[in-house]
């Protein structure tokens, strides 16, 4: 019916795709208000006139709270209520946020401010709202930000790329006298994981392995609330490593890409899909892992969890809830999590207790399995005496499986982890997943860049008067073209250099310059 502001363009694909992914696919009984999360691919190009900024913040940004490139993601309040005026019976509308940015809890908390108040007085209030929002200060990692709507200023702290992995945000805020008192997020983004997992606590730690391994998962669920917080709680589960691979919170039959991801003739993609439409059991039958899961109640005690059974079993659509699947995890099973876990349902600890509990848990799985990979990618690296000022930077050495598995003897994730199993067996299986191939790209892209700013300082460092003196015209001005190029790379780039070091190149190459013959000056100059 509407989008606003007016002038943000979408395709009409993209406006069809988001108005089935705006509403319950599956007949859903309950009245009411609900909430859900969806991410839609972006199609016809990228239009980046609105995100001059994407490189700085993404540079500062955790990888996993990146701003997409390809994809948006949709905040969706959804409403029904019976309305005898309306010829089905029934008022259904959704009011969906749409943003490059994953922060669930700060749109889904903006969202419950908005859409009663906007369901009630309708376009006027969407106007008075934008008006308050392009007010707002762009998000700064590692930056407390004030943000006033509707009389209400929410308090949210943007996390940033240095922030400890696994410390709790600073909890004192600069109350600056705030009046009203701020609505106080604790996090832009991170769910409930306790109760996203409720019903699977058991089997965490085979989620957490088959996210790693980027293995096609299908999380089916009685609403799209479930099944997107569910997807969502799977793919935050291998932070701070980013899952690089597709997922989608909610998926309808009517989605443009249903045929691409419900075909038979291929294996399925390397993707995590949540839906409700019974529908899905048919089509989907063939993925390898398919999650069904009931409502989620939070009760006093642990909720039934779900058996693993064989995909077999998935034929009716009364299927009973649980993990279908022949998948055997490579690591045993640790005990203590679930015993802690139990402790705390007897204790009747806080829910956000339980998930900072579980998110630890998670946290040091990933962190055993990375660090031996951090290590022996770092020896990969250059000795810094290699690099010297009139020869280019040393290459990195290649990666080799073979030569890191043979560093798991002295220096494996059996230093940091209590689990027993087949560790090198899932260190092969990752190797395969784009989740290894995003993760190596990501570190040999900030390798290069780090010799590129390394090279600069030793070039800052060197007489270059001296290394001139018996050198040919053709080589000096080799020279300083090749040192404006790094110079133009460096500020393009933004590569780790200190700016005094760039400005003293730059002196460098005016020197150079100022020491050729004229005519060559002149066009040096002019080039």
């Amino acid at each position: 019916q509407l989008v606003y502001p007016y002038d943000f363009r979408l395709t009409e694909k993209e406006k069809t795709n988001i108005c089935y992914l705006s509403f319950p696919d599956s007949y859903s009984g309950g009245l009411g208000d609900t909430q859900f999360s969806f991410r839609l691919r972006q199609s016809g190009g990228q239009r980046s006139a609105h995100y001059e900024d994407d490189g700085e913040y993404n540079r500062e940004a955790p990888l996993t709270l990146q701003r997409e490139a390809a994809h948006y993601f949709g905040y969706v309040y959804f409403r029904q209520v019976k309305d005898s005026s309306v010829k089905r019976g029934y008022f259904q509308k959704s009011l969906v946020l749409v943003s490059r940015l994953p922060y669930v809890n700060l749109f889904q908390s903006l969202l419950q401010l908005i859409a009663p108040e906007y369901f009630d007085k309708l376009e006027p209030c969407l106007e008075a709202v934008c008006n308050e929002i392009d007010q707002w200060p762009p998000p700064v990692p590692g930056q407390t930000l004030n943000l006033p709507v509707m009389g209400v200023v929410i308090q949210v702290r943007i996390p940033s790329r240095v922030d400890k992995p696994g410390s709790s945000p600073v909890k004192q805020f600069n109350q600056e006298n705030l009046l009203p008192a701020p609505l106080v997020l604790p996090s832009v983004h991170e769910l409930d994981l306790f109760r996203c997992f409720q019903p699977v606590l058991i089997h965490v730690q085979m989620l957490w392995e088959l996210m790693l391994l980027g293995e096609p998962l299908v999380v089916m669920a009685p609403s799209p609330t479930v099944s997107s917080e569910m997807v969502l709680a799977l793919t935050s589960c291998l932070s701070p490593l980013r899952y690089c691979c597709d997922y989608r919170p909610y998926f309808t039959i009517h989605d443009s890409e249903f045929k691409e991801y419900t075909t038979r003739t291929q294996a399925p993609p390397s993707i995590v899909v949540g839906v409700t439409n019974p529908f899905f059991i048919k089509t989907l039958q063939h993925w390898p892992h398919i999650v069904r899961v009931g409502e989620l109640k939070m009760s006093g005690d642990l909720p039934k969890q779900v058996k693993v059974k064989k995909p077999a079993k998935l034929r009716t659509l009364d299927t009973k809830p649980g993990i279908y699947t022949s998948y055997k995890t490579f690591l045993h099973k640790d005990k203590t999590l679930i015993k802690r876990l139990l402790k705390g349902i007897q204790r009747k600890r806080p829910s956000e207790v339980q998930s900072a509990l579980l998110r630890r848990h998670l946290l040091e799985l990933t962190q055993s399995f990375i660090i031996p990979l951090e290590h022996y990618i770092a020896s990969l690296m250059p000795l810094q005496r290699a690099i010297t000022p009139w020869k280019n930077p040393p290459q990195i050495r290649p990666f080799r499986q073979e030569d890191f598995m043979k560093t798991l003897e002295h220096a494996g994730p059996q230093l940091t982890c209590v689990l027993k199993g087949d560790w090198l067996g899932l260190y092969r299986r990752f190797f395969k997943s784009p989740n290894f191939d995003g993760w190596y790209r990501q570190r040999h892209r900030e390798m290069t860049q780090k010799l590129e700013a390394l090279h600069l300082e030793a070039i800052c460092d060197a007489n270059i008067v001296a290394w001139m003196k018996d050198k040919s015209e053709v080589e000096i001005v080799d020279l300083v073209l090749k040192l404006r190029e790094k110079l133009v790379r460096a500020r393009c780039q933004h590569l780790p250099v200190k700016e005094e070091t760039l400005q003293r190149v730059g002196l460098y190459v005016e020197t150079v310059i100022g020491s050729l013959p004229e005519d060559l000056q002149a066009v040096l100059r002019h080039h």
